[in-house]
């Protein structure tokens, strides 16, 4: 009994799977595909329907041979490593430039303090700025403000 079920079933997919496929025009222009079309429809039996794809395209490293692959992949390392070194010096300069403005910083609110500042001579014998050393001073202590600060 189960073959015999089997075999209908077989029979009826089988069927199916001959079904040609049509193809017919409705009354608006319309084309259509199906295996079962209207009766009063002009149809057109087509059994294999090809598109016209388009070939696919060889891939670019297969006809690349494998030094120039591989010089290219050396040259991507080198350029990768060149940009790291220079985004590290990059942050080595910020960081000097960001102590360098703190020193120039405090070396201006020192100068503008209007206290006595001292310095050493070649003898190590302390000496006291005059307005003059110390109006030359404040200026160069602005000057570098402005070129490390921003």
């Amino acid at each position: 009994m189960r073959s015999a079920t089997a075999l209908v079933l077989l029979a009826c997919l089988s069927m199916s799977a001959q079904a040609g496929l049509n193809k017919w025009v409705d009354e608006n222009g319309k084309v259509h595909y199906s295996d079962s079309p209207p009766s009063d429809a002009k149809v057109e039996s087509v059994r294999n329907i090809t598109g016209k794809g388009q070939e696919a395209a060889p891939a670019d490293y297969s006809s690349k041979s494998y030094s120039q692959r591989e010089v290219e992949l050396n040259k991507a390392r080198q350029e990768k490593k060149e940009a790291s070194e220079k985004s590290a010096r990059e942050t080595a300069q910020q960081q000097e430039r960001k102590q360098n403005c703190a020193a120039a910083r405090e070396n201006l609110r020192a100068l503008e303090s209007g206290t006595r500042l001292v310095t050493y001579d070649e003898n190590g014998e302390k000496r006291y700025l005059d307005d003059g050393e110390r109006a030359q001073r404040l200026s160069s202590a602005r000057e570098a403000v402005k070129a490390n600060c921003d």
